[in-house]
């Protein structure tokens, strides 16, 4: 999720993570893994994953991936390295 440079500071990355995570909610994701600044997402609840026992398949600080439980629970024992989908790779 990227808002442009000029349109920041408005609000918009705010509505669209939370419109996005309660969209992933109503369809029935019990977690949600990000990539992304570690200054912004735990206001949303993120915490790092690495605390949970989860890493990422690419190189990064521990304090830039992150996880958000959608259901309380979700990822009791569970543990390991989070794949992304083949879209991602060309980034």
């Amino acid at each position: 999720m990227s808002v442009l440079p000029e349109l920041q500071n408005q609000g918009i990355g705010l509505k669209l993570v939370k419109e996005g995570l309660k969209a992933a909610a109503a369809a029935g994701f019990t977690a949600i893994f990000v990539l992304g600044h570690s200054h912004y997402y735990p206001r949303f609840g993120f915490e790092t994953a690495k605390l949970r026992g989860f890493s990422c398949e690419y190189p990064s600080p521990d304090e830039s991936f992150m996880v958000l439980e959608l259901v309380p629970g979700a990822l009791k024992g569970k543990q390991g390295v989070i794949k992304y989908g083949p879209e991602f790779a060309e980034f």
